[in-house]
This record gives structure tokens, sequence and C-alpha cells, in this order.
């Protein structure tokens, strides 16, 4: 028997940071998640009626990843086994493994918590495959990636996968607020309080992460009491500006190969399509303060330009292929007002599509064959003999003929792949082409000429 557990337990807890003292214990603690964890939502029905099987839960940082771990741990009345990915290895593993078929003959299921799945690589996550499949061991992995991109297909398919949100800034109140309660856990027993402002502020700069924002109030805190020599002075009290002073820069967060990359510069490109300047703006800002390469943002907005504009305004890709000259001549910082004038060009031109779907028809039309002959008046005839296969013959200059149009076959088969739109300029190319669409049907002119 420890005589001394008690003590160690007490000393460890207070060298606990206030969100991991705050950590629920239980799905009445809990909050968030109620789109799974809710009441009568599937991860409470699986864990009523004792079925729970291998998860995978992903998002952002602070949004009670670990802590849903732990609550499913206690759950299933099962022993719990952490590994964190960073520092565990196949032998790591191996050995809970081996302590799971152990506890399987007394009846005891083993959940293995392993805690950024992610920098597995996929041999060491092959290791799980098999005892996880035959139930061995539960295996509950988390991560801030997309599983679908950083978990084996295998692994995943023998796993549910749960989401889990960033908190909303009500959300976040509800948990600052109860650790000013808790006295035992929390913050209590220094009877702080805390302006309202000054907690909506913590909670609507925390980017949904509980973590940082109790981390923020518990600063704040402690702060005030080395400064006025708690306990005898008067409890501390957090105002607006005492939070600001506590919370850190927002960090940006920005991965150039994950999963948030790919989203953020999905919104840009939408918003530019979506004729939303200000929307634009904000992805840019995201991708620049996240440390995007400027030469990855150019280049996305030439291809809009091309793909969502067009020829509704054919200077909006010339001003995207500006702006990316100027990235690669001039760089960071001051590439971004080229980047940023290039945007807003975009996002307001007029729309037209036609372009991009008539070189996807055409492209379509050559891959799915049959091949077109060139018709034999528009083969080259500049080589000696040309004449002789009948090459280029027949063939009529279109700057002989009044307004350099002919009627005259350039495909040898009837094709209408371009078909502009009536918006921007593209309503002029529309009219043009359908006067020459019409002047090449008609048959020319004489033009007294050989």
């Amino acid at each position: 028997m420890d005589l001394f557990a008690d003590q160690r337990a007490a000393a460890q807890r207070q060298i606990q940071p206030l969100a991991v003292r705050l950590r629920p214990r239980s799905f009445d603690e809990f909050v968030g998640q109620e789109h799974f964890a809710g009441p009568g939502r599937l991860l409470r029905r699986l864990l009523a009626a004792q079925r729970l099987t291998s998860a995978i839960l992903f998002g952002p940082p602070g949004c009670g990843k670990t802590t849903l771990a732990e609550i499913i741990a206690a759950h299933s009345r099962a022993a719990f086994v952490t590994l964190h990915a960073a520092e565990a290895g196949v032998k790591d593993m191996r050995a809970v493994i081996d302590a799971a078929r152990e506890r399987l003959l007394t009846g005891q299921r083993t959940v293995l918590f392993l805690d950024e799945i992610h920098r597995f690589n996929r041999a060491q996550q092959d290791v799980l495959l098999k005892d996880v499949e035959e139930g061995t061991l539960i295996l509950i992995g988390a991560t801030t990636e997309n599983p679908f991109f950083a978990v084996n297909g295998p692994l995943l398919s023998r796993s549910q996968i749960f989401e889990l949100k960033p908190l909303s800034p009500e959300q976040l109140e509800v948990l600052l607020r109860r650790a000013l309660a808790d006295r035992e856990r929390g913050l209590g027993a220094t009877q702080a309080t805390a302006d309202d402002a000054a907690l909506r502020f913590i909670a609507a700069h925390a980017e949904g992460d509980a973590r940082r924002a109790l981390t923020a109030l518990e600063v704040a805190v402690l702060s005030l009491l080395a400064e006025t020599g708690a306990p005898s002075a008067s409890p501390p009290h957090v105002t607006i500006e005492i939070a600001a002073e506590s919370m850190q820069r927002n960090v940006v967060p920005h991965d150039a190969c994950g999963d948030l990359h790919y989203d953020i510069a999905s919104a840009f490109i939408k918003s530019l399509r979506g004729s939303d300047p200000d929307a634009a703006l904000y992805w840019l800002a995201r991708m620049l303060e996240g440390g995007e390469d400027p030469r990855f943002i150019a280049r996305r907005i030439a291809i809009c330009a091309s793909e969502d504009v067009g020829n509704a305004d054919p200077q909006a890709l010339v001003l995207a292929a500006a702006a990316l000259q100027v990235t690669l001549a001039v760089g960071l910082p001051e590439c971004e007002y080229a980047l940023a004038q290039a945007a807003t060009y975009v996002a307001c031109a007029p729309k037209s599509n036609a372009v991009t779907v008539a070189i996807g028809a055409a492209r379509r039309d050559v891959r799915e064959g049959p091949a077109l002959p060139v018709p034999d008046h528009l083969r080259d005839r500049s080589y000696a003999g040309a004449a002789r296969l009948g090459r280029g013959v027949g063939y009529q200059y279109p700057h002989d003929h009044p307004a350099a149009v002919v009627a005259q076959d350039y495909l040898g088969a009837f094709r209408s792949y371009y078909n502009p739109s009536e918006r921007g300029f593209e309503a002029q190319i529309a009219a043009t082409l359908r006067r020459l669409r019409a002047a090449r049907e008609r048959p020319a002119p004489e033009t007294g000429t050989d």
C-alpha cells in the first residue's frame, strides 16, 4: 500500500495546467460535439450498447479529442493505454498488443489511445491491423489531419470516423465560467472573478480551442495573484484589458501539403468564382499569414482568370499574368498588393466558363475519337511535290475576301465547341461569332484572282 499516493496525486494536480486539471471526466461535463456525442447520438448509443469499435477522432487542437478518448475508455470499462505517435515505435505497440491479449484471458478489453496517429508511417500503422480487426484491442486514434489523407485505408475501414468541430464562443464561455467556479480542479480557490466582457473576449479570440481559452484565463489570474501578493490581498479580478494581454497572438494554422491547405485554397477560388472580393481577400490573407508560397496563390488567380472569367473580361488574365510576374520578381511582402489587386479584379469581373467548357469538349472528342483527318485543302503545301499529292489544293486565302472571311471547311466535320455567353465582353464576341459562322456557311464571292 502506497501511503503517499494521495499526496503525490495532489502535488501533481498543482503543477498541471488548468486545461488538464479541468478535463471533463464524463459526458455530463463534456462540452461540444453534440452531433455525435450528444444524448441519443451515435457515440452514446454505441457505448450504451457496449458495442464500441475502433475510432478515429480528428479535428483542430483543443476541441476535446484526448478528453473524449478518456471518457470512452471509462464508459467501456476497458484498460486505457496511451501512446504518442511521435515518441512510440513498433516495439511499443507490440508490447501494448501483447498486454491486451493477456487481459482478454480475464475478459477485459483494452483501449489504445494513439495520439497524433498521422505521425505513424504506413508500415507502423499496418502493425495494428490484425489485432484491431480481431478485436484484441480497440484503437482510438487522434489526429489534427484529415484521416483520409493520413491513415491507412484498411485501418480506416475498420474504424468509425468522428470529426470534431472547434468549440463555439458560447461553449468556451461555459468552460471559462466553470473554471472560475470549480474549487477543486479550477480557479475557485483563488476567488477570482472576471468581467463578462473579458470572458467573451477570451472565448471569441481562442479560435475554438478550449486549451487556449483556459490557458489565457489561468495566465490572467496567476499574473494578478503575483502582482497583488495573494492570498492576503483582495481576490483577482480579470478585466477585458487583462484578458487581452493574456491572450497569445493568433497562430494562423497552415500546412503546405495538408487538408487545411487545400480547403483554404478551395475557399479562395470559390470566392473568386462567386464574385465576392471581400471573402477572396480574407482567404488570401489567411494564406499569406499562414506562410503560403505567394507563387501558388498567383497561379491560382491566373487559372481562375481563364477558367471562370475567360473572354467575359480578357483583361482579367492580363492582370493575373502581371501579378504572377510581379510575385516572381519582387516576392513578399510587396507582392501581396499585386495579388490583392488581381484577386479583387478577377472576383469583380463578369464570369463565363465558355472557354473551359469548349476546350473540355474538344479534348473529350480527341480522347474518345475517332481522330478526324486533316482536310486536303488545309494540309501543308510548302514542300516540293505537295501539289502533285493534292496538298493545299482548293484552299482559299481569307484576306482575298471581304471581311477576311470565306465559306470554307476547317475541320472536315461539324463541331460547335465554343458558345460564348452574353456576359461582359464575351457578348460582343458572341455577336461576332454568329456573323463569322454565318459567313463561313455562305458561298465565297468571286474575287477575280487565280
